[in-house]
């Protein structure tokens, strides 16, 4: 048994799937893994500006990012996704980071079908179905010592109601998610694979960014910690869930939001 810092925090050689991975939250969890040694699939839908990222992010690092084009809330993308995993890694993956994620708002009065089904059906249809289809390749890596590990990323407006703006699809869908990741983690633990759910405040986004014209300092002065989450901030909760550091928790959602849950 180590307690070393470095053996407790270790993911140099795992192999790590971040949907949405191209930029915001995911840019940032990919981040941490590359520069930590793990390699890493990206995906997106813009597939020129994809394919950017994944090269700048492993010259960046000196690792390996590798990119695929596709819309996971559609079952085509999905499966071709899973697919090609499936062929790249027959000897399994050691995590899968369900990020991927859009918003609507719109008031109550002219919330449209469309707007709602597009959110639902990414942020929470897309990430059972993911993890379905990637389950044996995950239940391939995990042991009882080292198991896989999957982080669904949902929100703190799965948790409170936000006061910032009408995105009841959205709200819907995280809270979903929240619930979602116990169902599955009561599932998977028996096949040595752990889920959890990180729930994050106001991170550096485009989702975030174009709600409030990328201007965060209001948003800072909101907060507890009186600033906004960074890189730093999300890849290292997200590494601690995917070490043996964090190897004993399972089904939670951990808040990453400077107290403004908690402090409300």
């Amino acid at each position: 048994m180590s307690l070393n810092i470095k053996d407790l925090f270790n993911i140099e050689g795992k192999i790590a799937v971040v949907t949405g991975g191209s930029r915001g939250i995911g840019e940032m969890i990919a981040s941490g893994f590359l520069a930590n040694g793990a390699k890493v699939y990206i995906t997106a839908r813009k597939e020129e500006a994809l394919i950017a990222k994944a090269e700048e992010l492993s010259s960046e690092y000196n690792a390996e990012c590798i990119p695929f084009c596709a819309d996971l809330s559609k079952e085509e993308g999905i499966t071709n996704f899973s697919n090609f995993l499936i062929d790249k890694e027959p000897e399994g993956i050691d995590f899968l980071i369900n990020n991927a994620g859009a918003a609507w708002g719109a008031p109550f009065d002219e919330y449209p079908i469309e707007g709602w089904d597009k959110v639902v059906d990414l942020n929470l249809k897309s990430p059972f179905f993911i993890t379905q289809k990637l389950a044996k390749l995950l239940e391939k890596k995990g042991n009882s010592d080292d198991p896989s590990r999957i982080v669904n990323i949902a929100s703190i407006d799965g948790i409170g109601v936000s006061n910032m703006a009408d995105t009841y699809a959205y709200s819907a869908s995280k809270s979903g998610i929240i619930h979602l990741t116990k169902h599955l983690a009561k599932t998977l633990v028996e096949r040595n694979i752990i889920v959890n759910a990180i729930a994050p405040g106001p991170f550096d986004s485009h989702m975030l960014g174009k709600a409030v014209n990328f201007d965060y300092g209001f948003i800072a002065d909101m907060n507890p910690r009186k600033r906004i989450g960074t890189p730093q901030d999300m890849a290292g909760l997200c590494i601690y869930l995917c070490s043996r550091a964090g190897a004993f928790t399972v089904g939670e959602t951990v808040t990453c939001d400077g107290g403004m849950v908690t402090t409300r």
